[in-house]
């Protein structure tokens, strides 16, 4: 067995050369000057990195898997990035703490407004359907807003439970709110839902779509009054289950699973509003969702039952409306990505604004990256951030200087080539406005 030797090289290789494709998307919607005209925080010191350097460079990180901010250090030494990106000196992790600081309440309504409804309104898109879900942030010391709430996986342990809308039909977040770990599914949410709707400005709601946390009379109410069509799973109160228990009449839709329709009016509500229900057998749909009815459980029907239960003001069929809440499932998958691929549960400050400022930047990288997926990939398949990051953007490059030009030499195996030289031009033809593929 021969030993091996080392030696080193003083070429400047970064391990990143794909991300030479997300420059040239950043290029083409002009992203730079986007930031540059967003009113951010100004830095004090002639020494400070320009804002929208910084900006960029938090995007880079994440892209390039960063999930705290000691991780950020993997570009910071990295020249080729550098090079790719034209920055003459790249921040530590400590300038991106330093500068996040400058966010409070107001900066963060004004930079991130403008910045969201920027890019939603270079994308061609209307008539869209609008998913609101929340989540938990679990929090390791004593940040502002780390409260004791629901916490499934860490009962106990402080929080943060931010809310967010997304746009199913281009998987795109529409909106991110910090709060506090003790706050409830609903607190806020109508001041949120008009805040969205504003940074989705001149465009039309065609369908909301909430789980059980958001069912409220308040919230249906102005809902109704605004017009807006909607379909919230029903939280499993008494009355919602005895309505459950008490109907007979049943349509099978396929083997084990059946749909049926009624009315129901709570004592607080002025009108009674359609339901929507589904009952699906355990015994042949074992990973059906819903719950069962435990009010009664000394009647052996209800336990070979899963209960789901939707409140509407559709006038589609049953069917229809089951079929759509069921599509609501894709937000939860955006949440596990931004959460695992983006994160977004580990940046955070002692700052309270400071976190709802980098949650919101994840979540810019999040939809920048779904851009790059739709208008430069082109495929059918929402490849995740993972295999991404593989597939494309870890390729080993160096940059070398011809005359005036730059050239990034990249290593790949040659029968991958012809592929990158493709999405190379997709990214030169990219159109921007952007035409959402439908």
């Amino acid at each position: 067995m021969k030993a091996i030797q080392i030696e080193f090289t003083d070429k400047e290789i970064t391990p990143w050369g794909g991300m030479s494709l997300l420059k040239q998307m950043l290029d083409r919607i002009d992203f730079e000057t986007v930031l540059r005209n967003a009113d951010l925080p100004a830095q004090r010191s002639n020494r400070g990195y320009p804002p929208e350097q910084l900006l960029i460079n938090f995007l880079v990180g994440v892209w390039c898997g960063a999930n705290c901010f000691e991780h950020l250090e993997v570009t910071r030494h990295d020249r080729a990035i550098g090079e790719i990106f034209e920055w003459r000196r790249m921040p530590g992790h400590r300038a991106f703490r330093r500068y996040f600081q400058k966010f409070d309440q107001g900066v963060n309504q004004r930079v991130f407004t403008l910045l969201y409804q920027w890019f939603f309104n270079n994308l061609h898109l209307d008539n869209y359907t609008l998913d609101f879900d929340s989540s938990v942030l679990t929090r390791y010391g004593t940040q502002q807003g780390a409260k004791r709430g629901y916490n499934p996986r860490k009962p106990g342990r402080p929080s943060h439970h931010p809310l967010m809308a997304f746009v199913a039909e281009c998987r795109m977040v529409a909106n991110c709110w910090l709060r506090p770990g003790d706050s409830y599914t609903t607190n806020n949410f109508l001041g949120f839902l008009e805040d969205t709707r504003q940074k989705l400005q001149g465009k039309k709601v065609s369908l909301i779509r909430a789980d059980s946390g958001f069912y409220s009379k308040e919230v249906f109410d102005y809902l109704e009054q605004e017009g807006l069509p909607y379909v919230v799973a029903c939280r499993f109160y008494r009355p919602i289950k005895t309505k459950l228990a008490s109907h007979r009449s049943w349509l099978k839709l396929d083997e084990g699973i059946e749909i049926a329709e009624t009315t129901f009016q709570a004592e607080d509500w002025k009108a009674p509003r359609r339901l929507v229900m589904v009952r699906q057998q355990i015994n042949k749909r074992p990973k059906a969702t819903g719950k069962q009815l435990r009010l009664f459980e000394d009647e052996g029907i209800y336990r070979n039952y899963r209960y789901s239960c939707f409140v509407t003001n559709l006038d589609f069929s049953a069917k229809m409306v089951y079929d759509l809440y069921r599509n609501r499932a894709d937000a939860e998958n955006r949440i596990k990505e931004v959460k695992y691929d983006f994160g977004f549960e580990s940046f955070n400050c002692n700052d309270f604004w400071a976190t709802e400022a980098m949650l919101n930047v994840v979540m810019l990288a999040y939809n920048l990256m779904s851009l790059f997926r739709q208008a430069v990939m082109g495929t059918k398949v929402q490849h995740q951030m993972k295999t991404l990051r593989y597939k494309v953007f870890a390729i080993g490059g160096y940059m070398i200087k011809n005359g005036n030009s730059r050239i990034l030499k990249l290593s790949m195996q040659m029968k991958r080539r012809d592929w990158f030289k493709g999405l190379w031009s997709s990214t030169e033809l990219m159109s921007w406005p952007f035409l959402v593929p439908s």
